[in-house]
C-alpha cells in the first residue's frame, strides 16, 4: 500500500470512529468484521463504534469509500451484513370514499427508517402495491354496481411481530355486501435487508418442511373438530375436492410472542365463513425454525 493510500485509510478510520450507528446494527457489523479479519490476513480493519445512535447511511458511505481503496478490503467487506435500522410503522396515507351506500376506509402503512425516507425500504413497494389492488377492487365493484346495492371495504393494519430479526405487518380487510368477508395479508420483513420474506423463502424452499407443516395443520384441524362440534374445517369433508391439501409457500405468516411460527388464512380458505380468518401455530419441532 502506498503512503498516499495509507494516509487516506487513516483519515477514513478516524472519520469512521465518529459515525453513530444504531445498537441493532452494531452487533451484526461486528460479526462481519470478525469474520473479515479471519479471511484477510494482514488487512487493516478499523476499530468500530464507541458511540451509539444515528445514521446507518453514513456508515454505508464510509464502508464504500474504504473498499474503493483496496481490493482485498473490498473482498472482506462483502461479508458484512446490510446495515438497516427499522424504526417504526406509520400510516403512509389513507384512502377514503363515501357516497350513498358505498364506503371505503383503507389505511396504507409504511415502514420507516431512522433519519431516512421510508420509501428506501423495499418492502414498502410491496405493501403499497397490495393497497392499490384493494383500492382498484373497491372502485371496480362500485362502478359495476352502478349506484345500486351496498358495498363497503375497511382495511386496517397492526404490527404482529417486532423482534431483532423480523417485522410483520398484518393487514386486515373486511368487505361487506350482503354479508362480510375477512381477508388477511401479512408482510414479514427482514430487518437486515428491508425485503419481504415469503414463507417459501423462510423455509429455504424446503418442500419436505412445507409438507410437514401442512400435515401438522391437518392434525390441528382434526383435533379441534373432534373436541368441538361447532368448529369445522375443509378437511375430511363430504367434498374432498375442496379440502385443504397442502401449503403453497405463499401463505401469510408471522411469529407470535413466544417466537413460534403462525400461518394465517383468509376467511373461506380452509373453513366456512362463520369461522372467519383462522391461524395455526406451528411447533418449532415441525417448522425447524428456532423461536425468533
Amino acid at each position: 500500500m502506498s503512503q498516499k493510500d495509507e494516509r487516506q485509510l487513516e483519515m477514513l478510520k478516524q472519520e469512521y470512529k465518529n459515525i453513530l450507528v444504531p445498537p441493532q446494527a452494531k452487533t451484526r457489523i461486528q460479526k462481519g468484521i470478525d469474520q473479515a479479519k479471519k479471511e484477510t490476513k494482514g488487512v487493516i480493519i478499523m476499530k468500530l463504534f464507541k458511540n451509539t445512535g444515528a445514521t446507518a447511511a453514513a456508515a454505508v458511505l464510509a464502508i464504500t469509500a474504504l473498499t474503493n481503496l483496496n481490493p482485498s478490503i473490498a473482498s472482506a467487506m462483502e461479508k458484512l451484513p446490510v446495515i438497516g435500522s427499522i424504526a417504526r410503522v406509520v400510516t403512509f396515507r389513507t384512502y377514503e370514499d363515501k357516497k350513498e351506500n358505498f364506503e371505503a376506509d383503507i389505511q396504507i402503512p409504511q415502514v420507516t427508517q431512522e433519519n431516512q425516507s421510508g420509501s428506501e425500504i423495499p418492502a414498502n413497494q410491496s405493501i403499497e402495491e397490495y393497497a392499490n389492488q384493494l383500492i382498484a377492487s373497491y372502485e371496480q365493484e362500485v362502478s359495476q354496481l352502478n349506484g345500486e346495492g351496498h358495498y363497503a371495504m375497511d382495511s386496517s393494519y397492526e404490527v404482529v411481530t417486532d423482534n431483532d430479526k423480523y417485522l410483520s405487518i398484518r393487514i386486515n380487510t373486511t368487505v361487506t355486501m350482503a354479508s362480510g368477508s375477512q381477508y388477511v395479508k401479512i408482510f414479514t420483513i427482514d430487518k437486515a435487508t428491508g425485503n419481504v420474506v415469503t414463507l417459501k423463502e423462510l423455509l429455504q424452499n424446503n418442500q419436505d418442511t412445507l409438507t410437514a407443516i401442512s400435515d401438522n395443520i391437518k392434525e390441528q384441524m382434526a383435533q379441534q373438530m373432534a373436541s368441538d362440534e361447532n368448529i369445522v374445517y375443509f378437511y375430511n369433508s363430504d367434498m374432498p375436492e375442496d379440502d385443504f391439501k397442502e401449503l403453497t409457500g405463499e401463505e401469510s405468516y408471522y411469529f407470535n410472542d413466544k417466537g413460534e411460527l403462525v400461518i394465517a388464512f383468509n376467511e373461506y380458505d380452509v373453513a366456512p365463513g362463520y369461522m372467519g380468518a383462522v391461524d395455526f401455530t406451528i411447533p418449532a419441532a415441525v417448522s425447524g425454525i428456532p423461536a425468533q
